[in-house]
């Protein structure tokens, strides 16, 4: 459906404040709030600017900040929030052993109670010094591996418990490519001057780590560590054929792992994560593992101890005395990052609390801030997201009618979660106490991962991944479900008592990018009941790449930096996602319409306004050292390009605003990408 252009365009063009004397029905409300909007631009040469020039000019970036904008906003909000809990629960009364009150408020004073966790100093970390020391073999490099993975404290790659791809109803061990403690392998094995600064910063920082450690040898010991995450990172490969490779991982047992991969101790690897009584392991990058195994063959045992030891001090940093907490911060913070400041005491308490409590803070989080009527309102535009998803399917005549039918089907058995889960975890079993930070993060840790490895004995599907006070979205491709945690769900993203026309541009537009992740070349190896089968013609899959192969390319020109461009190859999943969730959205929008004309408020057309609150969302500040880090490692591109770049390809901004060929933001028709 293509709309005419509103009155007000006219004005946008000639660069003048819109005023079209007509005023927003009773009870409207705008909800796009472009207080800092920039009207000296025009919206057909850069909607990002005029939505957020204003803004983008006057703000400064929170120096315990590396980038500032509506996603930091909602976070910072909700940390507020988080807080206000905390301390009504301080004043409760009496708090039974075991409680949400006891477990939380216990938690958060362990987190505050700077001075005694100073005064101890390096005590909480005595006693695993001693069994670092006590290591003299390559097996004992495996068993600290593991109990380190186990606890969370710097194992030498990701484990994680997944969804079996063949077995759905199951969980299996899943272990990713890792070993470094740099951002990614290019800060090991390239020269730029970038790179070659963080290297001799970071060996500073291990060197730093160490002493303060007892280690005599430190300076040494840096290097050698350094030395032996170069050749890891050598063996790794780069993000974009690790996506490609994650197509051939290998699906084995314990027993075959040591066949198959020589030179390192699996089984003592595993036994201290429980995984030696998982029936089946899977290696994300086997062409990495097997490279780490050899190298680890050959390198001394000082060298391997050295270097679990600094993941393991990087790791607990966070809970130790300030020496160790400031030696983290200065190179991961200031020297990568450009973070002038860390973040204040009482917002890393209550991140804590947020991510080792998360179920227990998090339902009374939803009791309070998240009302059945949002839920119902954000429900609602699910909703029509999903029919005008499964309109456009229908309609890809590029598309077989056997694959339209399946895909139709998956959106059909897909379970969007609004809100909160279904069930909240137990926690009561979880000892905490009042004075010991360390300890509470070392039982916290264990216990999570008892539980999560409890769960890849039966899994029901009915828990969240996150919690409800985060500050994202997602999709799960193993269990077929759509994730819209509560916090995600506030102004400007999301606002119940906002018009159609501002939630559709925004929240609409993220369920519509979450969606299409189901079909990307990732989403659509698992078919509706979330088992990995081919169910697309290789046809198919090839004019899918061909449609996409543009949006490379186009993201590919853009340079935000110092000669540095985007990463097209890298960041294009989430830019398709974009292009075709905004345009789902737009269907969707349409579909809430039902034919009836959108008001006009504060002089913006219903048109104007989808595509201003689309806008709107992105709006964020980065600093450059970080935007640097940002380009090679994110597979996100930033976030002017994610506006602009992506409303170029939607055939409804384009009649919105009246675009001509002479507009920086014009794409002509043909040139626009059209996946469904």
């Amino acid at each position: 459906m293509r709309l005419r252009p509103a009155v007000v365009v006219a004005l946008f063009v000639a660069g003048a404040s819109v005023a079209t004397g007509q005023q927003p029905p009773p009870g409207a409300r705008p909800g796009v709030d472009l207080t800092g909007a920039d009207r000296r631009v025009r919206p057909q040469d850069d909607l990002y600017r005029f939505a957020n020039g204003g803004w983008l000019d006057t703000t400064d970036i929170p120096s315990e900040r590396t980038t500032y904008g509506t996603f930091a906003e909602l976070s910072d909000r909700t940390e507020a929030d988080l807080r206000a809990i905390i301390e009504d629960l301080q004043r409760e009364p009496k708090r039974k052993t075991g409680s949400v009150e006891q477990l939380v408020v216990d938690l958060y004073a362990s987190a505050m109670n700077e001075a005694r966790v100073d005064a101890l100093g390096d005590a909480p970390i005595r006693p695993m010094l001693t069994d670092f020391a006590a290591i003299a073999t390559p097996g004992d490099v495996a068993t600290m591996a593991g109990r380190l993975t186990a606890l969370g404290a710097g194992g030498p790659f990701a484990v994680n418990v997944v969804i079996d791809a063949n077995d759905p109803s199951r969980l299996i061990g899943q272990a990713t490519q890792g070993g470094i403690l740099l951002p990614n392998r290019d800060y090991y094995v390239l020269d730029q001057p970038l790179y070659v600064e963080a290297r001799r910063k970071y060996i500073e920082y291990l060197q730093t780590i160490f002493a303060l450690a007892g280690r005599a040898d430190a300076a040494a010991l840096a290097r050698t560590t350094f030395d032996f995450e170069r050749h890891l990172a050598d063996a790794q490969l780069p993000v974009v054929d690790s996506r490609n490779e994650a197509r051939t991982m290998a699906d084995t047992t314990l027993a075959d792992l040591a066949e198959r991969y020589p030179g390192f101790d699996w089984s003592a690897w595993a036994k201290p994560q429980g995984l030696h009584r998982t029936a089946r392991v899977v290696l994300m990058q086997p062409t990495f593992f097997t490279a780490f195994a050899a190298v680890f063959a050959t390198t001394p045992t000082n060298t391997l101890r050295g270097w679990l030891l600094s993941r393991y001090l990087t790791a607990m940093a966070p809970y130790l005395s300030k020496p160790y907490v400031d030696a983290r911060f200065l190179f991961f913070g200031t020297v990568l990052t450009g973070q002038q400041q860390p973040r204040a005491r009482w917002k890393v308490a209550v991140g804590t609390v947020s991510s080792f409590l998360g179920d227990a803070i998090g339902r009374v989080y939803v009791q309070r801030h998240f009302p059945p009527s949002a839920q119902q309102r954000a429900r609602r535009i699910v909703t029509f997201v999903l029919r005008a998803y499964r309109d456009a399917i229908a309609h890809a005549d590029w598309l077989s009618r056997s694959t339209r039918t399946e895909a139709l089907l998956k959106l059909t058995r897909l379970t969007p979660r609004v809100g909160y889960p279904d069930q909240w975890r137990d926690y009561s079993r979880l000892v905490i106490t009042p004075d010991d930070l360390f300890g509470n993060i070392q039982r916290a840790r264990t216990f999570d991962g008892e539980f999560r490895l409890a769960r890849s004995r039966g899994y029901d599907g009915g828990e969240w991944p996150v919690a409800a006070q985060t500050v994202n979205a997602f999709y799960n491709p193993g269990l077929n479900q759509l994730y819209l945690p509560a916090a995600i769900l506030q102004a400007p993203h999301f606002d119940s008592d906002a018009d159609d026309a501002v939630n559709f541009g925004a929240v609409g537009a993220t369920i519509g990018h979450e969606l299409t992740h189901a079909f990307d070349e990732r989403g659509r190896r698992y078919d509706a009941s979330g088992d990995v089968r081919r169910w697309w013609t290789v046809e198919e899959e090839r004019e899918f790449l061909r449609r996409e192969r543009s949006v490379v390319e186009q993201f590919n020109a853009y340079v935000p930096i110092d000669r540095l461009h985007v990463d097209g190859d890298l960041t294009r999943y989430e830019n398709l996602a974009d292009i075709v969730g905004l345009s789902i959205a737009w269907r969707a929008y349409q579909l809430a319409l039902d034919g009836k004309p959108a008001p006009v408020i504060d002089g913006f057309s219903g048109e104007q306004r989808f595509f201003l609150s689309y806008a709107r969302m992105w709006r964020t500040k980065v600093r450059d050292d970080y935007l640097r880090q940002w380009l090679v490692t994110l597979p996100y591109a930033p976030y002017e390009y994610r506006t602009n770049g992506v409303v170029s390809h939607v055939d409804a901004f384009h009649d919105a605003f009246a675009t001509t060929p002479g507009d920086a933001l014009f794409r002509a028709a043909q040139d626009r990408i059209r996946i469904w």
